[in-house]
């Protein structure tokens, strides 16, 4: 019998001495799974699985909308059915939750904004790792490399609320985790799921245990592809993608209160973009991880939790595996760029109890380098030149956050946490014009930068005693350093030699305010924020060729979301969200460029026994509040943009315990729209410049979950 599932942990994962090739990672996964399933035949008549306990059975549902759980935190479980399609990528996930939108550029690998927020503002963490991507505009973004069926949780905490996770997340802190398995005795667990759908869309997912009181092995994979989609006009978009990951992990528990974890990943995928001049060809992806998890039983200390990670990406990126390259221009003939980024990080955690006071207190430290090469031509030459290391990141920081219960009803958290960083520039020349163009010598080489960053917030949270409600109030505020698509990427830096020298780190300070209200049928919350952003890194494309420059804004920005859900009848439930966002370039006084526009969200479910029906009709209105282009590393503004209500209906059905299957079909009606956060088409593919690419039209798809 299994014991109850630990609670989530910070997560971390340690240099990877070897590289697995694809083909045998698929065969070796196919194996395991083999194994997994025989050695669940073998253990049946010891296994136990949560979802079978003695307890209320509800109706299967697809998830169309998420709930606020609690102070500006969401937490869902990604295995679940959802609409739209399953996702391909973490972004894809987190767009469906209420605040969130993404950069599209095509069918897989778009890059999450949170609030309007792009980037590194968003700190996005695997097992309490940081997968960082390689691609200087952010082809292969951190989440492209997240699986998200693959993991246990998601918790979202909206704004600087916390400092637990890392330096400078102002805008948020996304959490993907799996949780540690626990056996009481000899046993095993298999999930999975099939997804079939239109543009012939395939996915296969696996996640199984075996294991006992002494430990267990678990192993999750999926295999994710689909093709080009056709738009609601019936045209194509260049957009076909495959994708694999698998991860295994390798746990002792030679007690209740003690965990040692092992854990080796890797993956790899193609993507093509109609909003490219070059698609990816390669994401490769290799992740090691080393946890330690103390419990104890008496005294002050409570927890103790260690981690240790390593993550490597290897992408490359080409004009001619995907598509057919240009005949003329300065990419003709074939193009292709290597680029890799090796990170690794550790975490240390305790937890303390004293009455009613409560501390988690940490450190935490992270170092990756970034390498690059490049050739012309079709024939991978790429691989035959040297690498060029160009950048070097490293960060160590202590943190503490305070829990205090005053009273019964009420409770004041705050936190501080700072942060040293270390940055060298490795590049001997730089690029002076557009798409590359000729080298000139670098300025900064050999330079490095250091700053020592604070962090801190401080939030009082009241359980109202004459309503079912908490309300909350927080002040956060959060130094970032530059990242590296900040520091690196851009061609110019307003008044310095290049944006290496010229960029500051970025200051946010923001009011966060809300009520959550929840009784019997009924759940509703509302938050709304208001922050500062001075030294607001902005990326200008409006100077001579288009060339990305570099500066630093002052930037005001606020908004808001709200939710409700409500049981009218025992059977009809309906939720509703929207959210808002704004800001405001306090330099100039213009709009504060790739703002998404008001969205709201309203949902209708029939529940009854072991089937579901529902309807999601997705609302978005005009934007146009544009700073036409100005943006960031990956996109940019270029005029207002339409409008557009998109109708989704879905269906899910129960066969037993262990097998339930769901339907969907997206855009019902076929709607020719596209998102304002976009790239513009690419002219290789016959798009013309400053046109946004068009979301898919109607979109059938199925779901067959399986949990024995």
């Amino acid at each position: 019998m299994s014991r109850p599932i630990r609670g989530h942990q910070a997560g971390v994962c340690l240099p990877n001495p070897f590289s697995v090739k694809p083909a045998r990672l698929r065969w070796q996964l196919a194996y395991s799974a083999a194994l997994l399933m025989l050695a669940g035949g073998a253990l049946a008549n010891e296994h136990h699985h949560p979802q079978h306990d003695d307890a209320l059975v509800l109706p299967p549902r697809v998830i169309t909308a998420v709930q606020q759980d609690s102070s500006l935190t969401i937490i869902t479980n990604p295995k679940d059915a959802r609409q739209p399609i399953p996702a391909s990528d973490g972004a894809d996930y987190l767009k469906t939750i209420p605040g969130f939108s993404a950069v599209r550029g095509g069918g897989s690998n778009s890059d999450p904004v949170l609030r309007g927020m792009f980037g590194s503002r968003l700190k996005l963490l695997t097992n309490g790792g940081e997968m960082l991507g390689a691609c200087p505009s952010r082809m292969d973004a951190p989440s492209s490399y997240i699986a998200p069926q693959n993991f246990d949780q998601l918790t979202v905490i909206k704004g600087p609320q916390t400092v637990a996770w890392g330096p400078g997340a102002s805008a948020g802190t996304v959490l993907f985790e799996r949780h540690p398995e626990a056996f009481d005795e000899p046993g095993s667990r298999l999930d999975a799921s099939v997804v079939a759908g239109s543009n012939t869309r395939r996915d296969v997912q696996v996640d199984g245990a075996i294991g006992s009181s002494d430990g267990y092995l678990r192993l999750s994979g999926n295999r994710s592809r689909s093709g080009d989609y056709r738009d609601g006009n019936g045209d194509r978009v260049p957009s076909r993608w495959y994708k694999w990951n698998t991860d295994l992990a390798l746990g002792w528990t030679p007690d209740d209160d003690t965990l040692l974890e092992l854990t080796v990943g890797a993956g790899d995928g193609e993507a093509r973009y109609a909003g490219r001049g070059m698609d990816g060809s390669q994401f490769e992806r290799e992740s090691l991880g080393l946890r330690f998890e103390k419990q104890f039983n008496g005294g002050a200390l409570r927890e103790l939790e260690a981690r240790l990670y390593y993550n490597y990406a290897d992408h490359v990126m080409d004009n001619y595996s995907l598509r057919v390259p240009p005949s003329s221009g300065m990419m003709a003939g074939g193009m292709a760029s290597n680029v890799d980024r090796r990170t690794l990080g550790a975490r240390l955690g305790s937890t303390w109890v004293w009455d009613d006071l409560q501390l988690l207190a940490g450190a935490d430290a992270q170092r990756n380098t970034h390498r690059t090469r490049n050739s012309m031509g079709v024939d991978d030459a790429y691989k035959h030149q040297p690498w060029a290391k160009d950048a070097s990141f490293s960060q160590i920081g202590v943190f503490s956050e305070l829990t205090w219960s005053r009273q019964e009803q009420q409770r004041l958290i705050g936190g501080v946490r700072l942060d040293q960083h270390h940055v060298e520039d490795f590049r001997n020349t730089i690029s002076a014009g557009h798409g590359g163009g000729h080298a000139m010598p670098n300025p900064t080489a050999g330079d490095t930068r250091r700053e020592t960053l604070p962090a801190a917030f401080l939030r009082l949270e009241q359980d109202l005693s004459n309503l079912p409600a908490t309300a909350y109030v927080g002040i956060g505020h959060a130094q970032r350093f530059p990242d590296y698509w900040e520091l690196f990427s851009p061609r110019q830096a307003a008044g310095a030699v290049n944006a290496f020298d010229g960029i500051d780190p970025e200051r946010t300070t923001q009011l966060d305010v809300g009520l959550q209200y929840q009784r019997e049928g009924m759940q509703a919350w509302i938050s709304g924020y208001a922050g500062m952003v001075d030294d607001f890194i902005l990326f200008d494309y409006t100077g001579m060729g288009g060339i990305s420059s570099a500066e630093n804004i002052d930037a005001h920005i606020m908004g808001a979301e709200a939710g409700i859900a409500l049981d009218v009848t025992d059977n009809w439930q309906v939720e509703t969200s929207l959210a808002w966002a704004w800001g405001r370039n306090r330099s100039d006084g213009e709009a504060l460029p790739q703002m998404p526009p008001l969205e709201s969200r309203f949902n209708l479910t029939y529940a009854r026994d072991n089937w579901s029906a529902g309807a999601l009709w997705r609302v978005v209105a005009a934007q146009s509040r544009t700073a036409d282009g100005k943006g960031n590393v990956t996109s940019k503004d270029f005029g207002d943009s339409a409008g557009f209500g998109v109708l989704s209906v879905n269906a899910a059905y129960r066969f037993s315990d262990e097998v339930t299957a769901s339907v969907g079909v997206d855009n019902l009606l076929n709607k020719a729209y596209a998102e304002h956060l976009n790239l513009a088409g690419n002219g290789s593919f016959g798009f013309p410049a400053e046109i946004r690419i068009n979301e898919p039209g109607r979109t059938l798809w199925a779901k067959l979950d399986l949990s024995f």
